[in-house]
């Protein structure tokens, strides 16, 4: 360890930006890089003015910067205690915790990605080197995971719009990962952890060759990698054991037909014969109990079941908690192999390649299969196995031969699951060197490709469910024993011939391919008193093709629990001109030590939606050494990617929790919807949309998650947005040894969005179909919202329509602050040796986050509230405090996540729902250079063992991508160079 959060932001980058492990930097210029080749490092140009930092096509002789940058080193990485990236990025304030170990399930790929300002991970562009990545999926984002930590020196993080500089996808900024250096050797690095409890286990191991040849004009390194990250299941936490109650059951339970119920008098006699004299509601779920008795799921009426090991009465109704089931944090295996080399041909002309190979899994479990999305199987009156009791109420329906719909949860077949693969390859080759004067050049071409093989395992297939069901020996004749879903001891009785024959593993396979060309120069146009004005060109064409072929069995819908899913095919192509210039103003004068200007004007021309335009104009100003102040102005623009435009109609399982704890089915009788003072024009209304009359008064929905069918819309056009950014760096090199490594900077930042390509979240489609947000306040079943709610026949809310469409608009702003302080014992006359004492702490204050769901809506502001997988808080911050020296390093981060409401405080302010306390974890990390070549490191992550915070609107009665699920955890790890 090198000292955290290292901050002398005076230094030049040919004195190099040190060891630090974060620093909020001043010495980037204004870059023009959307896919720009890496800008060579600082100590490998020739002069100091002629210094191009990372991303930039313009040189400059002082390094500032018109942006914030975050520089991120291996440090960080490692002292985080991850073996994946996006883990230790998360921790800043910039990020919103995106795609990570705990998302992605439920089939839905498991990709890391990363969020800038919560904006969305395809509001950011992802570059390794100044170059773009491979995609992972129709929606133009990164996996994150594909990129081995043995290959990264360090991270680049420019925050705010970049559009113009960068390209199209940089709206919310840019997270540029840079590969190490050249060198001659080999370095080999290795680090394990674990929980404290034993069951949570990563490994981590990579080695690194490089040699320079040919007397130095030819560099080439490579470097292989193992990464290992065991699951964690919601068993293995107390937190989950009564989470996310849900009312498909291991018992199976009848569900009545409005339209055809059993009679008053058949309940009473059949429950009678039970001791039971209060009348039963005909409409409510019948289960199973092992003796052959019926009991009433809603009520625990006659319920003769178990309360342990996954089954519990909770709330007087009988449920099976979900939460033990699943798998919080996924597992993930990944290889990878990655080759850098360059070759000087001439003294100014040089050749380069690079190769990229990543083969990485990640494995989901959802628990049991439940008999959930329609079309739904039935069970037939003729079944041999249909208990007599049941037999006796069928028996009394006005169409008593109709078969009838069951409701469970397959506990006699193992758990849900996928693996998803990803293999990853990228070639790329180009040309670089001096051409006219001191005139630049850089041209690349690389192509890549991404396969995502899904293999879903146990999946339980419907049309398989139904022979059995509907076989006149019950299956028997099937597979051995047949099926009976009648009780848990039958239901999980099911004999290993009748698993085979219900189950099959599902494979789906996805292919995404990236063509890139590109050429850039840059040089001085003409000298001015205060220095040379600079100008950087640049052209390329990128193609992004994409293919997905489902399974047959998701494309016609038979596969239980899981929504289907559709071929397709898509692609988009675009050219691109960008320019780029940096005009100095004045130079070492009274209260001008620099003043200077920028412009940068990017053109593209999409292939299918047309040509788009983006432009940037900065500033900045040096009044004196230790301030420099600085702002920009940019209009960012984002072409629609694939997904937006080509994807068929996908289902997705959509969260809407149970009520009266979640907003839910606003038609559940339980709902406050339905509770309170509009009641009446809230049953009004899901009588129009089709639920029954005869059911309207008992009317439960029977789980916490409906479908989601989103769908592509080739006739989008492009988001814009305006960018602005002003801000200030202080470093005011005092003399005394106390203050003079004391630095900060504060900038201020804010992005308007207009004409948002996104789906309508399924949350707020409910909220204002219901007004339950004071939208729709005459219950028009004709809204707009209410049009997009799909119910079935018996009025079961089955599925809530999500078209990309250009909505509203989505507007942020806050302040990003960073204090850095540092004392050199030796000189503060503390001993003699090389030790230092450092503070620091990176601050995001986040002052708007307001959305306007459609174009003259009402913006709502959503700031310091919790939203499952895009929490806002108002304050967030990344502090540390440490010591190191030559040999010995030791330090403590606190990581803070100011206090945050549910998110119906604005969807549904009515019912209001209980939020999240603030949130603090606490790391110690230390480090020991036994010799310059070995180094040990340790440390301890959630120091005190935090507990697991319950956020009331995620379905699994938390959100595990963002709080830490394990507890207190431990690593230890070792780096060897020879």
């Amino acid at each position: 360890m090198k000292g955290l959060f290292r901050g002398d932001l005076r230094r030049s980058l040919k004195q190099g930006a040190s060891a630090t492990a974060l620093t909020l930097a001043a010495f980037a210029a204004p870059a023009i890089a959307q896919d720009s080749a890496a800008a060579p490092q600082a100590e490998e140009q020739p002069a100091a003015a002629d210094i191009v930092v990372t991303g930039s096509l313009i040189a400059r002789p002082n390094n500032v910067a018109v942006s914030p940058i975050v520089t991120v080193s291996d440090e960080l990485v490692q002292q985080s205690g991850q073996i994946t990236l996006e883990d230790s990025l998360n921790q800043l304030p910039g990020f919103t915790p995106s795609g990570n170990a705990g998302t992605g399930g439920q089939g839905s790929g498991g990709r890391a990605t990363l969020n800038l300002r919560g904006l969305g991970s395809n509001r950011n562009l992802i570059l390794l080197d100044g170059r773009r990545l491979p995609l992972s999926d129709i929606n133009g984002n990164v996996d994150i995971n594909i990129l081995p930590e043995s290959i990264i020196g360090s991270v680049d993080v420019i925050t705010g719009g970049a559009s113009a500089i960068y390209g199209s996808d940089a709206m919310s900024g840019v997270v540029n990962f840079k590969t190490d250096r050249y060198f001659d050797g080999v370095r080999a690095d290795i680090q394990n952890g674990n929980s404290f409890r034993g069951d949570y286990g990563k490994f981590n191991a990579s080695l690194a060759l490089g040699t320079k040849f040919a007397n130095d004009r030819g560099r080439l390194m490579l470097a292989l990698s193992y990464a290992n990250r065991d699951p964690l299941s919601g068993s293995q936490r107390d937190f989950f054991a009564n989470r996310v109650p849900s009312s498909f059951i291991g018992t199976g339970a009848f569900v009545p037909d409005a339209l055809n119920l059993p009679t008053q008098a058949a309940l009473g006699t059949v429950f009678g014969r039970y001791g039971v004299t209060t009348p039963i509601n005909r409409t409510l779920n019948l289960g199973f109990n092992n003796d052959g008795t019926l009991f009433v799921q809603t009520g625990a009426v006659n319920y003769r079941g178990p309360t342990t090991d996954g089954y519990a009465v909770i709330g007087n109704n009988v449920r099976m908690p979900v939460g033990p089931q699943l798998q919080v944090l996924n597992a993930f295996e990944r290889k990878s192999a990655f080759a850098k080399g360059e070759f000087d041909l001439t003294e100014d002309l040089t050749a380069y390649g690079q190769f990229l190979f990543v083969d990485s899994t990640v494995t989901t479990e959802s628990g049991g299969s439940l008999t959930q999305f329609a079309p739904f199987t039935t069970i037939p009156v003729t079944n041999p196995f249909v208990p007599a009791d049941l037999r006796t109420l069928l028996a009394s329906r006005t169409n008593a031969a109709a078969p009838f719909r069951w409701s469970a949860r397959y506990v006699g077949i193992p758990d849900k699951g996928w693996d998803e693969n990803y293999t990853v390859q990228q070639y790329l080759g180009g040309l670089k060197g001096g051409i006219a004067g001191s005139w630049k050049f850089d041209a690349f071409v690389s192509y890549d490709q991404t396969v995502h093989d899904q293999a879903m395992f146990n999946a339980v297939l419907k049309s398989r469910v139904q022979t059995l069901l509907n076989a006149a020996d019950g299956g028997r004749s099937i597979c051995s024993g047949g099926f009976n879903p009648f009780g848990i001891t039958n239901a999980t009785s099911l004999s290993q011939a009748c698993v085979d024959y219900m189950t099959a593993t599902v494979n789906s396979k996805e292919r995404l391919t990236q063509t890139q060309v590109q050429a850039q120069v840059n040089g001085p146009l003409f000298n001015l008193p205060a220095g040379p004005v600079q100008l950087a060109l640049l052209g390329g064409y990128r193609k992004n093709s994409y293919r997905f072929d489902p399974s047959p069995d998701l494309v016609l819908n038979n596969i239980e629990a899981v929504v289907g899913s559709n071929p397709a095919r898509g692609g988009i192509s675009v050219k691109e001109f960008a320019a780029q210039i940096d005009v100095p103003l004045l130079t070492d004068k009274p209260f001008f030590r620099d003043l200077g200007v920028g412009a940068a004007f990017r053109y593209s021309d999409y292939n299918p939606t047309g040509g788009v335009k983006s432009f940037e104009f900065d500033g900045r100003w040096k009044p004196f050494d230790a301030l420099l102040i600085r702002g920009s102005y940019q209009r960012a623009v984002r072409a629609p990617n694939i997904g937006e435009l080509f994807s068929p109609v996908t289902g997705s399982q959509l969260a809407i929790g149970t009520p009266p704890v979640a907003i839910g089915d606003p038609c559940d009788v339980r709902s406050t919807a339905r509770t309170g003072s509009n009641g009446t024009q809230v049953r009004a209304l899901c009588l129009a949309q089709g639920i029954p009359g005869a059911a309207i008064d008992a009317y439960q929905f029977p789980t916490t998650a409906t479908g989601g069918n989103i769908q592509g819309n080739s006739g989008l056009t492009p988001e814009k947005a305006n960018t602005f950014n002003i801000g200030f760096v202080l470093n005011p090199n005092f003399s005394s040894p106390w203050l003079s490594g004391f630095s900060m900077s504060v900038d201020y930042y804010n992005i308007k969005i207009r004409n948002v390509i996104s789906t309508i979240n399924g949350l707020t489609v409910l909220a204002k179909c219901y007004n339950l947000d004071g939208t729709n306040p005459s219950y028009a079943a004709s809204n707009e919202f209410c049009k997009l709610v799909q119910r079935d026949t018996t009025g079961e809310l089955v599925a809530i329509a999500q078209p990309y469409l250009n909505l509203g608009a989505l507007d942020t702003d806050g302040l990003d602050v960073q204090l850095n302080w540092s004392l050199k014992l030796a000189e503060a006359g503390i001993g003699d040796g090389s030790g230092r004492i450092y503070a620091s702490s990176a601050i995001g204050w986040l002052n708007h986050y307001k959305i306007q769901t459609l174009p003259g809506s009402v913006a709502q502001d959503f700031v310091g509230t919790s939203t499952p997988g895009r929490p806002l808080p108002t304050w967030k911050a990344l502090t540390t405090v440490g010591y190191n020296s030559d040999v010995f390093g030791i330090g403590m981060r606190w990581r803070y996540q100011g206090k945050l409401r549910d998110i119906s405080a604005i969807t549904s302010p009515t019912a209001e729902q209980v939020g999240v306390k603030p949130y603090n974890l606490f790391d110690i990390f230390s480090t020991v250079d036994v010799t310059k070549e070995v180094q040990f490191r340790a440390g301890i992550t959630n120091l005190f063992d935090k507990a697991i915070p319950f956020v009331a609107s995620s379905q699994n009665g938390t959100d595990a991508g963002t709080y830490d699920m394990v507890g207190r955890s431990f690593y230890v790890g070792a780096k060897f160079n020879f």
